[in-house]
């Protein structure tokens, strides 16, 4: 299968294009640029649908990082890129008479707003809330392709366990000189997945042709962020002590970040993974971390 992928030069774009080339799959980068290598297309401002010749596929994966101070200039820079960027790409491809006809777009868990206890599986709805709104829109602008003929599936990805780069790569520092925190009371659930099993997952849904509309990418096992917490710290053999007031956090990560993020609570399940019959590589964080810190 020939694949164009967006986001390629990030640690995720990079680790599926690694997958993707190993499975034996031809893969198509699209740029923001102009393009300087013969497996490279431009897609944004305007995509070049000449470009996509003999592509049957195209896993969009740009955004703009939402850590950070969200100040007006970034809240519409996370907007962009997530809503207009999308719109540009569905419309290109929508347009197209014999073009790609799957189309993958990442979305987030952060879909679903601070949920507390609550199971969420592909039906739940959306939450409330800055993020909650902007991957709404975003599942909508997709859809522009869906209702052209298009196969398109919303990728909602949980917390990306990776050394590359996400949530883990900044608290390792922290917990390996005995600096462990949970944020808050803790009690907040953490949707998390290991990197092997994203790019995987990603694989599976471009050859299961019945999948379609929300996919939750997350492991089967969320676990609080005490937790999360704990299990880094035994894994890295070191102590968990410390924990961040909500005020704290707040200061540390921005009002913000904190509360949308940081001290939301998610309890994110993968039903039409498994239904699918996808088998996750690491259903338990203890035994992810553990590889991926070996």
């Amino acid at each position: 299968m020939n694949i164009a992928v967006t986001g390629t030069s990030g640690w995720l774009g990079s680790a599926l294009i690694e997958h993707l080339r190993a499975q034996g799959h031809q893969v198509t980068r699209l740029v923001q640029r102009r393009p300087d290598a013969d497996d490279e297309v431009l897609w944004y401002p305007e995509l070049d649908t000449a470009g996509l010749a003999g592509v049957q596929a195209v896993v969009h994966l740009v955004g703009e990082r939402v850590y950070g101070k969200w100040t007006e200039h970034h809240r519409e820079a996370i907007r962009e890129s997530r809503v207009g960027g999308t719109q540009v790409l569905a419309d290109g491809l929508a347009k197209m008479e014999d073009g790609p006809r799957t189309l993958l777009c990442a979305s987030a868990i952060g879909y679903f707003g601070d949920r507390g206890d609550e199971v969420l599986t592909e039906t739940s709805p959306p939450g409330k809330g800055f993020l909650a709104s902007v991957h709404r829109e975003a599942e909508e602008a997709a859809d522009i392709a869906d209702r052209a003929g298009l196969r398109v599936a919303h990728l909602r990805f949980g917390i990306v366990q990776s050394t590359e780069g996400g949530a883990l790569a900044w608290l390792l520092p922290q917990f390996r000189r005995g600096l462990g925190i949970r944020a808050g009371a803790g009690h907040q659930y953490v949707s998390w997945v290991s990197l092997p099993d994203v790019v995987r997952a990603i694989d599976h849904v471009l050859t299961t042709p019945t999948l379609a509309g929300p996919v939750n990418v997350v492991a089967p096992h969320p676990v609080t962020n005490r937790e999360y917490a704990d299990i880094l710290a035994k894994v890295l053999g070191r102590p968990r002590f410390l924990a961040l007031t909500r005020g704290l956090t707040r200061r540390m990560f921005g009002t913000d970040v904190a509360d949308e993020i940081v001290l939301a609570s998610v309890r994110a399940v993968p039903e039409q993974l498994l239904r699918t019959g996808f088998t996750f590589r690491h259903p338990s964080l203890e035994a992810a971390l553990r590889e991926l810190l070996d």
